[in-house]
């Protein structure tokens, strides 16, 4: 009897065994399942409320209408729809070899506190950035208004020779706010998804970044915080830097290849 109820007794441990080891391999198919093949599409699907129909877009896939050159009148040139992405076709060239001068702004409307969202892919070491609280009339966007960095992180190391600080990372926002260690940036030549939430809660402003449906950062402008790291920073001598509570959304050419699909936003 006593032989009988040992038997009994491993027998569940087994079955039970059995059952762990069958849930830990579901897990690992699932996640086979999301495979670089497929990666595209769970980035769009992945976060919430992506087709509440609030969402105002920006860019469609079909149009350029609303996008036209900072500080100018139209779209520059070398900004085309191809396939149903925004793309920006150019050489690729060296951090010391740039030119820039083709930064864009959706003009039709200016936004104060906001759900951004967009898709973007760079080539080996791309570099770009999405402004918000935009305002014309300066030398460049960079200068007044508050940047989400877009980049090939390692590519653009390699690249260039150098090492980049934290703060001038894909999801930083740049020079002033770093990404924390749930920061996961897909290799050049794939597509990430990016958010920006400017939102104003229970008396205060924060700003939150994600990329690809992670929270990277957030913080509070115009805190005794944000004002010490402007005045120690790159932005110390730019006096209307983050100022403005309303502005213009825009893309940044910094001489590489881009690509930008599902530009969407929300007003909060």
């Amino acid at each position: 009897m006593i032989i009988d109820l040992l038997i009994e007794f491993y027998k569940n441990r087994l079955s039970l065994f059995l059952k762990i080891v069958g849930f830990i391999l579901g897990i690992w198919l699932l996640g086979m399942i999301f495979s670089k093949e497929s990666r595209d599409d769970f980035i769009t699907i992945k976060f919430p409320n992506i087709d509440h129909p609030s969402w105002i877009h920006l860019f469609d896939g079909s149009t350029t209408e609303g996008w036209r050159a900072y500080n100018g009148d139209s779209l520059p040139k070398k900004w085309k729809i191809q396939d149903g992405i925004l793309t920006f076709s150019t050489d690729s060239k060296l951090e010391k070899d740039l030119q820039g001068g083709g930064d864009i702004i959706y003009y039709l409307e200016e936004f104060e506190n906001f759900h951004l969202y967009l898709e973007w892919k760079l080539p080996e070491g791309g570099n770009s950035g999405v402004f918000y609280h935009l305002k014309e009339g300066f030398n460049t966007p960079y200068e007044v208004g508050p940047e989400y960095q877009l980049l090939d992180d390692d590519g653009w190391e390699k690249i260039n020779n150098a090492t980049l600080t934290e703060s001038q990372k894909a999801g930083a926002d740049y020079a002033m706010y770093s990404p924390n260690e749930n920061k996961y940036l897909n290799p050049a030549g794939e597509w990430n998804s990016s958010v920006i939430r400017f939102m104003y809660r229970n008396g205060r402003y924060t700003v939150e970044h994600r990329l690809n449906g992670k929270k990277i950062l957030s913080f509070v402008p115009w805190s005794e915080d944000w004002y010490k790291r402007k005045s120690e920073s790159k932005w110390k001598n730019a006096e209307k830097y983050g100022s403005f509570k309303k502005g213009y959304i825009g893309l940044q050419d910094h001489d590489s290849p881009l690509w930008f699909r599902n530009i969407k936003i929300r007003k909060l």
